[in-house]
């Protein structure tokens, strides 16, 4: 994947590198938390049959994410 793109975007079974978060307040606090930060390897590894939430694999961790917060990172 060499576009910029974001994290919702990408489709089940494919990994991209974590470039910004364009989110603020708790919900910024929290992804970092969860260790989103530049450089980390994420891949989605299921959607829900709407598409949301979405279940990511990031640093050994399953997360579920809604739409709305991963349409706010962008990836590579």
């Amino acid at each position: 994947m060499n576009t910029t793109t974001t994290l919702e975007q990408i489709g089940v079974g494919k990994a991209a590198r974590i470039q910004a978060l364009h989110t603020s307040g708790s919900i910024r606090r929290r992804l970092l938390d969860l260790g989103m930060i530049p450089g980390t390897r994420v891949e989605c590894l299921q959607k829900s049959p709407a598409g949301d939430p979405a279940a990511y694999l990031i640093r050994g961790a399953v997360i579920a994410l809604r739409r709305e917060d991963s349409s706010a990172i962008q990836v590579m």
